[in-house]
């Protein structure tokens, strides 16, 4: 639900501010003093296009800030998890700001975002309808969505979307075999030589490591036995005047004085600890010494060992340290290749198997959704001629491939078509021109689904254009229960329909004779019967205009 919108230097607006609620809200106003641009506004907040002339005149940018409310909606919470946002959020803030060079910047929730990415955010977020940019009802995709929801197909679509999946795993699967198997003879060759290669190595998982240490130490002999004889020298057998021999002496001093002052035990304790050491230290790196001398034998087999390493670690491109696992791998591959023809033959089983089993599900799935298609065409029908196009017919067209490979979405191409006028013949949708007549269709196609999902907020521009007394007022009551499932926004020029909102905006458009601005106020009740009337009457303002105008607020609850 969109709760705040934060409008500057847009158009003719210089700064609107505006808290929204739920249910139906109604733009009112005189014909140029902006609704529509506040349509506008909200459809760049969520991806809409840009330009340098949006901007108001003397201003250096416009910026638009719209906020939702998305406490449960778990599509907005996918499309953050996808974009490595937060997704514990209650509320979405959407920021467009468009520079004077006509370059613009799009935020949510304060983070630099594509407007592509956006634009995806902003079909969960926003249904415009009567903007062919941002018009749903046009789009395929939206009108197959539109017809499962109403016919309650996701028990169907399920196994249809687990099973093309499948199929598409497999294929993707049996057609890297067959790329492997093409050159089979020689890849088998190519591959016997290379794990006999590493057979013959015969490494062990961490020889190499221990090679290469070993290699180092035996390379740095000289330099090592040098650091460990003054080490001894200095720690342990320095002819009485080392580490181990002083301390000795200390401690022998240390015992007879601790003698007289107890408080000396504990320094004692340490320094016996520290002779001890000294000369378990001294043994140690005796021990070293010894093992340092060089076997020339095991020299020449370490430096044999590690080239041989090396070498094939070079030719297989991976490190030292890899080469075990690529042995692994290339074995892997040799016996996948040596068995291709047996692991095709029963992928090939198994994608067969899974196209018969889609294509029964998908069967299904067309069947229902030629049915829930019909109903869905026939109630849009009775709501087009009540919303003020007597002659107006709606049908959905499903055609199936039942050849088609699986796809997730089944195997059907739907489309809306409509005439809106006796004697015309039905066509696609996105065909109809008239924007007042699009904006009712979609209003008819919303109400007859009765599936609209209450988190979206829905706006409808110009739904009113073109009609008038009593068409005007069914509009109205249809907008009216489409708002009872969430949250309407409406741009309006007749009282008819502006009398069913449960919330009201003016739009004022307000000039110097210099410079023009548009401001938005939320009118009390009373303030409402005097739009009303305005809306009903003329230029003067009667009794009679106020009456009809309490009449109607009275009438719509």
């Amino acid at each position: 639900m969109l709760v705040h919108l934060q409008i500057r230097d847009f158009a003719i607006i210089d700064s609107v501010e505006l808290e929204l609620a739920g249910g139906l809200t109604a733009f009112t106003g005189e014909t140029g003093a902006g609704k529509s641009i506040i349509v506008d506004a909200v459809m760049l907040a969520i991806g809409g296009r840009a330009s340098a002339e949006m901007l108001r005149h003397g201003a250096e940018r416009a910026e638009i800030t719209a906020t939702f409310d998305v406490k449960g909606d778990g599509r907005v919470r996918s499309w953050l998890e996808e974009q490595s946002l937060a997704d514990d959020v209650d509320e979405i803030v959407l920021r467009r700001v468009i520079g004077r060079d006509g370059r613009s910047r799009q935020y949510v929730n304060g983070q630099t975002l594509p407007t592509q990415a956006v634009r995806e955010l902003g079909d969960c977020l926003i249904d415009i309808h009567g903007q062919q940019e941002f018009q749903s009802l046009v789009r395929r995709d939206m009108q197959r969505q539109l017809v499962d929801e109403h016919g309650g197909h996701a028990a169907l679509l399920d196994p249809v979307r687990a099973l093309a999946l499948e199929w598409r795993r497999l294929t993707d699967e049996c057609e890297a075999l067959a790329d492997l198997a093409r050159d089979r003879v020689s890849r088998i060759e190519l591959l016997r030589y290379q794990v006999g290669e590493l057979e013959a190595l015969n490494l062990a998982d961490d020889e190499v490591a221990g090679l290469l240490d070993e290699r180092s130490r035996l390379a740095n002999r000289g330099r090592l036995a040098e650091a460990a004889r003054n080490a001894i020298a200095l720690a342990y057998d320095g002819d009485g005047a080392d580490a181990h021999a002083l301390t000795a002496r200390a401690l022998t001093m240390l015992r007879g004085a601790a003698a007289l002052d107890t408080r000396l035990a504990g320094p004692s304790r340490l320094l016996e600890e520290a002779v001890i050491g000294l000369g378990e230290a001294g043994s140690a790196l005796g021990a070293y010494l010894e093992a340092l001398d060089a076997d020339p034998a095991r020299q020449e087999f370490v430096e044999r060992r590690v080239a041989a390493v090396e070498d094939l670690a070079r030719k297989h491109r991976v490190t030292p340290e890899q080469l075990p696992r690529q042995f692994e791998d290339l074995r892997r591959q040799l016996a996948t290749l040596e068995h291709s023809e047996l692991v095709l033959g029963d992928l090939e089983q198994r994608i067969t198997g899974v196209r018969a089993q889609y294509h029964i599900a998908a069967g299904a799935l067309s069947t229902s959704r030629r049915s829930a298609s019909k109903r869905l065409a026939s109630g849009v029908t009775s709501l087009m001629r009540q919303l003020g196009m007597p002659g107006g017919r709606f049908e959905i067209s499903v055609e199936s491939n039942a050849g088609a490979d699986p796809a997730q979405d089944g195997v059907d191409r739907l489309e809306f078509l409509v005439s809106a006028n006796p004697g015309q013949p039905v066509k696609p949708v996105a065909k109809v021109a008239s924007g007042g007549e699009l904006s009712r269709i979609s209003l008819a196609v919303q109400v007859a689904a009765a599936h609209r999902n209450a988190e979206t907020c829905m706006i409808f521009d110009e739904v009113d254009a073109g009609i008038g007394g009593g068409v005007a007022e069914i509009v109205g009551r249809k907008l009216r229960e489409l708002a009872d499932r969430g949250q309407v926004l409406c741009v309006t020029h007749l009282a008819q329909v502006a009398s069913q909102a449960h919330h009201q905006l003016r739009v004022n458009k307000l000039t110097d004779g210099r410079a023009s601005r548009t401001m938005v106020t939320a009118l009390t009740a009373e303030e409402r019967v005097e739009e009303l009337a305005r809306m009903l009457g003329g230029i003067e303002i009667t009794r009679k205009a106020r009456e009809h105008a309490r009449e109607m607020l009275r009438t719509a609850g």
